[in-house]
């Protein structure tokens, strides 16, 4: 029996090796998957509690708080790399003791402090855009026939958008420092606790109120974590910083304002689709094209984690200059998580045929299974673009940004022609055309071209002559 057990222990070892696992990934890929089954059930849940146009209510609403985006301008990926970049000089310990290079103390010490300030005004920014936006997006919608309340669940939806918005930063930071396997666990149990607080809001027959009480879990976990780090946060915050250590319009904000762009541009990629049909076709489609893309998307973000938990030590690679470890461990870790990838994508295909034959219903709350076959097309090529930004991004460099712009614009122009009369299926082909047919032949042609200069051409000089070699058009933004 014993010999039974330890053979099924080292065959699922030996998988997990083959397939780049560790504890980050594994954490970070369990709150992943601890989504999906919320999803799943909160799919459910929707079905039973909520009608067709709350359907789509709901999924506006959660369209509406991911506009913290445009606000957020992708600082947290530039603190992460910051801290990855100076922390790979110093050795840091949880109890705010930090020992190495004076230099690198200070410089990490003041990226913590303009972190805070930054999202504290932006929070507050964020707080005054929405609410107003919410009330005139719904309002444009609203039927009193139908008798929809969805404005005390849209101001909850913001208020606890606001508070996620200012306390994200400090994981992305910590994330930068080396805690990455226990952010990654922390992102497991906010999953958990975020499902619990969503599902309590439906099953006290209050689903409108789901999308901020999944916020609410979010936040009380990570209050929880946070305070763990209290000592070494509080350390860096009132250790002395001198003027001119960091620049940070040189160092910080040439490297933000990019990817704040391409950020944008990945939001139209993504959660323009849904108030798009809302708006020019029906509740009800943007609610089957909401659901459609979550299930879509909580499958490549499941299979990111093998890519993403690698940032920090990316970033740490390029600081030591480290390029032969950098690409290996890249490459790997890309194949890795496209064979996973694809294999989660296929089971998902054959469960919506199944949907669709035995379930119509169910079945119908979704894209038809032709809409899927694009979309889940898209998702591969999408996540394969994610992961060469994150790769490039390491070099603390956004050689994305006017392909961003460009793909952007194709989403829009998709959407005008092809959602008014063709509706889901037309948003599918769009989001396809622009992430993979044009999007990721030119994604790989910045990657293969940066990739072969390590150290000698900086990544935003090559925009140009990119553009000039290459008639293949914009790529898709991260």
């Amino acid at each position: 029996m014993n010999r039974g057990k330890n053979l099924v222990v080292r065959k699922a070892l030996g998988l997990s090796l083959s397939l780049g696992m560790d504890r980050a990934i594994a954490y970070t890929s369990l709150a992943r998957i601890f989504n999906i089954a919320g999803s799943a059930g909160t799919v459910l849940l929707i079905v039973h509690f909520l009608n067709v146009v709350e359907q789509g209510y709901y999924y506006s609403l959660l369209s509406l708080v991911r506009l913290q985006i445009i606000f957020e301008l992708g600082f947290s990926f530039v603190i992460q790399q910051f801290a990855a970049h100076e922390s790979a000089k110093l050795k840091l310990h949880k109890d705010g003791t930090i020992e190495g290079d004076a230099l690198a103390h200070a410089r990490l010490a003041l990226v913590l402090k303009k972190t805070i300030k930054w999202y504290v005004t932006a929070g507050v920014l964020l707080g005054l855009a929405l609410a107003p936006t919410g009330l005139a997006y719904f309002s444009h919608r609203s039927n009193p026939s139908m008798h929809i309340a969805w404005h005390w669940p849209m101001y909850a939806s913001v208020f606890t958008c606001v508070i996620i918005f200012m306390v994200d930063p400090l994981l992305s930071f910590l994330d930068g420092c080396g805690y990455i396997w226990q952010v990654g666990g922390l992102r497991m149990a906010q999953a958990i606790v975020g499902i619990a607080t969503a599902w309590g809001a439906f099953l006290v027959h209050e689903g409108l109120y789901s999308p901020a009480m999944v916020i609410v879990g979010n936040i009380i976990a990570a209050a929880i974590f946070l305070w763990k780090y209290r000592h070494l946060l509080g350390g860096l915050l009132r250790y002395p910083t001198e003027h001119g250590i960091l620049s940070w319009r040189a160092e910080v904000w040439s490297f933000q304002w990019r990817i704040a762009v391409s950020w944008l541009c990945s939001f139209l990629m993504a959660q323009l689709f849904v108030p798009a049909l809302f708006l020019l076709r029906s509740p009800a489609e943007a609610g089957q094209m909401g659901m459609s893309l979550s299930i879509g998307g909580y499958m490549w973000q499941v299979v990111l984690s093998w890519t993403s938990t690698k940032a920090t030590p990316f970033g740490q690679m390029v600081a030591r200059r480290d390029f032969a470890s950098l690409d290996g461990l890249f490459q790997r870790t890309l194949w890795q998580s496209l064979a996973v990838l694809v294999a989660l994508l296929s089971i998902c295909m054959a469960g919506v045929l199944v949907l669709n034959r035995y379930f119509p219903l169910l079945a119908h709350r979704m894209i038809s299974p032709w809409a899927f076959v694009l979309l889940f097309l898209a998702v591969i090529s999408m996540f394969i673009v994610q992961c060469l930004a994150i790769y490039l991004r390491a070099h603390k460099r956004e050689p994305f940004l006017w392909q961003s712009l460009g793909t952007a614009a194709l989403i829009c122009i998709g959407i005008l022609l092809l959602v008014p009369r063709w509706g889901t299926f037309g948003a599918s082909a769009a989001y396809l055309f622009s992430a993979g047919i044009v999007g990721l032949p030119w994604a790989t042609v910045i990657y293969v071209k940066v990739r072969r200069n390590h150290g000698r051409i900086n990544p935003v000089d090559l925009l140009d002559s990119v553009s000039t070699d290459t008639a293949l058009g914009p790529i898709d933004g991260v």
